[in-house]
C-alpha cells in the first residue's frame, strides 16, 4: 500500500454497514474497535453508515481512503478480501444493500477527478439479521484480525514517514492480509 507523505487528512479508515443487521455492520464494528486505540497522525477513523453522498465530502478529504464493508459472495463467513477499485465497476456485486450509494459516491468522484486512492477490503458475511448488532463468530473473528493489522500497518506507516528519511512507502498492504 503507498501512503501519502502528507501531515493532514493523509488516511481514513471509512467503515460503512447497517450496524442493526447483524454481519452487515461489519465495516462500523472494525471502525468502533479502531478508534479506541491509539491512531498516528494523519490518521481518521469514521463510522460511514449506510453511505451515501454524503460522504463525497469526506473521500476529498484524504488521499487515501481503506473502507471496509461486508459483502454476499458465497465465501465462508470471515473471508478476508482486499481489492484496489479505481472505478465504480470495479466494486464487487455482491456488496451490501448499501453499495449502490457508494457506487455514485466513487463514480461521481471519478468524473470530478477528486477520487482519493482506495483500499476495499471486504468480509463475508454469514447473517444478515434484522435488529441485532451481534455479529457471527467468525466475522467477529475477522474484526479482531483486520483491527489488528490496520493498527500496525497505519503506525509502521507513520514511523517510516517521520523517521526513516528515504521512506514514502510502506509494505504492499497485501502482505499484511496474507
Amino acid at each position: 500500500m503507498i501512503f501519502p507523505d502528507g501531515d493532514k487528512n493523509s488516511v481514513l479508515v471509512l467503515g460503512v454497514g447497517n450496524y442493526l443487521m447483524g454481519d452487515e455492520g461489519v465495516g462500523v464494528h472494525v471502525t468502533q474497535r479502531l478508534a479506541e486505540r491509539e491512531l498516528p497522525p494523519g490518521a481518521a477513523v469514521l463510522d460511514g453508515g449506510t453511505g451515501g453522498f454524503h460522504l463525497m465530502g469526506i473521500f476529498e478529504q484524504y488521499e487515501v481512503v481503506i473502507l471496509i464493508d461486508a459483502t454476499i459472495d458465497g465465501q465462508l463467513a470471515g473471508t478476508i478480501r482486499l481489492l484496489e477499485p479505481r472505478f465504480a465497476s470495479d466494486f464487487p456485486r455482491s456488496m451490501s444493500t448499501h453499495d449502490i450509494g457508494l457506487r455514485d459516491v466513487i463514480e461521481a468522484l471519478q468524473i470530478t477527478g477528486r477520487l482519493p486512492k482506495i483500499y476495499l477490503i471486504t468480509i463475508s458475511a454469514e447473517d444478515m439479521e434484522p435488529m441485532t448488532i451481534k455479529l457471527s463468530a467468525a466475522v467477529q473473528e475477522s474484526v479482531a484480525q483486520i483491527v489488528d493489522k490496520l493498527h500496525t500497518l497505519l503506525w509502521d506507516w507513520w514511523r517510516e514517514r517521520n523517521l526513516a528519511s528515504a521512506a514514502d512507502t510502506t509494505e504492499d498492504f497485501l502482505h499484511a492480509f496474507a
